[in-house]
């Protein structure tokens, strides 16, 4: 019964979403981008870990990181506004260059990151399911990712993107509705759990912080500037960021009170043992929605930094070359760290732009004469700051 549910949850949403109507929606598509980055490998890796380091705090930790996404979109939507008013001051535009060589560093990570979890999903259920094995797979397909955009660029590629987007929402509905099933099941036996937190004080905090990479993407709202106005998305980044929050909220709140940390081992790809105790069908649908998804944020965050490098550069550095040192980078990040690691390096990345983002729109708040949305803005720079420089892996 629970099976049929979770297929037939997960064939409505793809119908929903393919919906020509809602498909040609303007105001969607310009959501689309933002929040498909935003529920993308952080979904994958985050309900286990906050579930093993929190406990029955997991919920009130999620509810944390979604508040501080949104606050560092408040600053970026602010600079949105005012980036589409007119010029702006040398300052704004020096921390502009600044944050989008910070970004373009970011995405360098980013790759590596989705990779790397491509690779530990796509030898998962496999008889060749070692770090090994995962870490040659993550390596054949930056090379492929490097081929590609060597030699034909990703512009034809931008079609799978929309496909994995559609993908990857309509099984995280069926995901959702197994785990309500389950959860609702587990309740009505009195077989709830409250797990105390394994982390506590400084280091449960430093942890939160290593892990802001896991509700990131809203910033790509900042870059659609070719086919939205600066109110389209403002308002796109909002919906973006509210749907994420909601949904994240819900599968953190169903996997904190029905899965004790230790059900199954604390690993990359932790959430395929926990799906398969809802339903069988979870495992090889979540798998299939990791390797479309990360493929293809991988060729976005690929393509992404290569137009920054380019544009940062004024040519003199091409799209291609950016892409050799990114796959280069990539590679050594797969080999001489772990999963965890790299997002934890993602993560503290991310946070140097939004630093750099708030402390953008503290300086223009000032130029507006507005005093305290300045010294609002400073202090989550301030905070980006300590982020950055504080974050921690998971152990």
């Amino acid at each position: 019964m629970m099976t049929a549910l979770i297929i037939a949850t997960t064939v409505l949403a793809a119908g929903l979403l393919l919906w020509p109507r809602l498909a040609r929606a303007r105001l969607w598509r310009a959501t689309l981008t933002p929040l498909a980055s935003i529920i993308g490998s952080g979904f994958l890796v985050l309900g286990p870990i906050l579930n093993h380091a929190y406990g029955a705090w997991a919920p009130l930790v999620m509810a944390g990181l979604c508040a501080l996404a949104w606050a560092f979109g408040a600053a970026i939507r602010f600079n949105i506004r005012r980036r589409a008013a007119g010029p702006r001051s040398a300052p704004e535009a020096w921390l502009e260059d600044a944050a989008s060589w910070a970004l373009s560093f970011a995405y360098f990570i980013s790759v590596a990151y989705y990779l790397n979890l491509f690779g530990a999903f796509g030898t998962d259920l496999t008889p060749w399911n070692d770090a090994v094995h995962a870490r040659i797979l993550t390596s054949a397909v930056l090379l492929v990712i490097l081929g590609i955009g060597w030699t034909r660029g990703f512009a034809a590629l931008e079609r799978l993107e929309q496909v994995t987007v559609g993908l990857k929402l309509a099984i995280i509905a069926g995901l959702l509705v197994g785990l309500a099933w389950f959860f609702a099941d587990r309740a009505g036996q009195g077989a709830l759990t409250l797990t105390p937190p394994t982390e506590t004080g400084w280091p449960a905090l430093a942890l939160a912080f290593g892990l802001i990479v896991t509700v990131q993407g809203f910033e790509t709202s900042r870059y659609l500037g070719d086919s939205y106005t600066a109110g389209e998305r403002i308002v796109s980044m909002k919906i973006a960021q509210g749907v994420s929050a909601v949904i994240y909220m819900a599968y953190v709140l169903l996997i904190a009170y029905v899965f004790a940390p230790d059900a199954v081992g604390l690993s990359e790809t932790a959430i395929i043992g926990l799906m398969a105790l809802v339903a069988p069908i979870l495992p090889l649908m979540l798998t299939a929605a990791a390797l479309a998804a990360q493929f293809s944020a991988a060729i976005a965050d690929t393509g992404g930094a290569g137009g920054l490098v380019q544009e940062l550069t004024r040519g003199r550095v091409p799209e291609r070359l950016s892409y050799a040192v990114l796959v280069a980078f990539g590679v050594l990040l797969t080999w001489g760290a772990d999963v965890f690691e790299i997002i934890s390096y993602a993560s503290r990345a991310f946070a140097t732009y939004y630093a750099l983002q708030s402390a953008i729109a503290a300086t223009g708040a000032l130029k507006e004469g507005k005093h305290l949305t300045a010294l609002g803005f400073s202090a989550l720079a301030v905070l980006g700051t300590v982020i950055a420089l504080f974050g921690t892996p998971v152990e």
